[in-house]
């Protein structure tokens, strides 16, 4: 499937789910998180081969893999944080959303602050030998 696909998935569903909305808003809820699912775990398998070629690029830089894996924490942090609080706003639960968004944040720091240390040492090593 390409972009072009997963847009016509994509409007195909907001144009069945909008006469619903007017009839029954949960039918066209039920319906836009279908399609938002289906996108997601197509998603999913876009990142799988994206995971793949930055891991040949990481054997290739000699990155260490402390720092790649961490990297990649916050993409799926935040892929799966956007995904969950956009469909709670559509449902009409922005305050849900709003708090999925900040712990995806937290989240994001929390995984982040072994790369933020190393490079703390890093400079203070720096500045010591400076």
């Amino acid at each position: 499937m390409t972009i072009v696909t997963a847009a016509a998935v994509g409007i195909g569903a907001v144009l069945l789910a909008v006469p619903f909305k007017g009839l029954k808003g949960e039918y066209g809820f039920l319906l836009s998180a279908a399609a938002g699912l289906f996108l997601f775990f197509y998603g999913v398998q876009k990142l799988e081969a994206v995971l793949r070629a930055a891991e040949e690029i990481q054997a290739a830089i000699r990155l260490n893999h402390v720092y790649f894996a961490a990297l990649m924490k916050m993409v799926g942090i935040t892929y799966i944080g956007e995904f969950a609080s956009g469909l709670c706003r559509d449902s009409g639960c922005s305050f849900l959303g709003s708090q999925i968004e900040i712990f995806g944040k937290l989240s994001i720091l929390a995984v982040s602050a072994p790369v933020i240390l190393a490079l703390l040492e890093t400079i203070e090593v720096f500045l010591a030998s400076a």
